[in-house]
């Protein structure tokens, strides 16, 4: 909903966020003459030190830099983590390469369902366990991968170059820190 639309409704503008109601904003025309007489950027610092804040913006860049690059193999980040495991875990269970990823179930049976039919990984009955699947890259899907590690390769020579010299290495060891033991844990 758009303030315009809202102010037609009721008569004062408010924000709208989940179904909850805001406080009325300023009429427009104070609204504007403070964003006017402000000029300039918008005041962040309450976020940009915010180790949270921080991360989703990097991962964000990182990440809109990933598909572009991987546009052309038409791979989306998610695809390319599915297409690796299986490529280094090859004949493993579904459910452990989901599990391993973080993926739930529904959503991993429909990526997979997706590389099957680009004829890039198969689902073959497990030797182990009748009542699963094992999964195996196909060699289109071998190839697609050799050309993806490629590119990843890149991206990650280029973040390296970006962070300086032991400065992509320190960025995944502190994230590895960050992941390893819950928050709360830490106290």
């Amino acid at each position: 909903m758009s303030v315009s639309d809202d102010i037609g409704r009721r008569g004062a503008p408010t924000t709208q966020r989940r179904g909850r109601r805001a406080a009325p904003l300023p009429p427009s025309d104070d609204v504007e003459d403070a964003a006017a007489a402000s000029g300039g950027d918008l005041d962040l610092s309450g976020l940009t030190d915010v180790v949270g804040y921080a991360l989703r913006r990097a991962q964000l860049a990182v990440f809109e830099d990933f598909i572009a690059r991987f546009a052309a193999l038409d791979l989306k980040p998610a695809q390319y983590s599915v297409l690796l495991v299986i490529g280094r875990n090859p004949g493993r269970k579904q459910s452990e390469i989901a599990a391993a990823l973080g993926i739930q179930r529904p959503n991993f049976v429909a990526m997979l369902d997706e590389l099957e039919r680009r004829g890039l990984a198969e689902r073959v009955r497990s030797t182990t366990d009748r009542r699963s699947h094992a999964i195996v890259l196909t060699d289109d899907g071998r190839a697609l991968l050799d050309r993806a590690l490629e590119v990843q390769r890149e991206q990650e020579a280029i973040i390296a170059d970006r962070l300086g010299p032991g400065g992509r290495d320190a960025l995944v060891a502190l994230l590895h820190r960050l992941t390893d033991t819950p928050l709360a844990e830490r106290d």
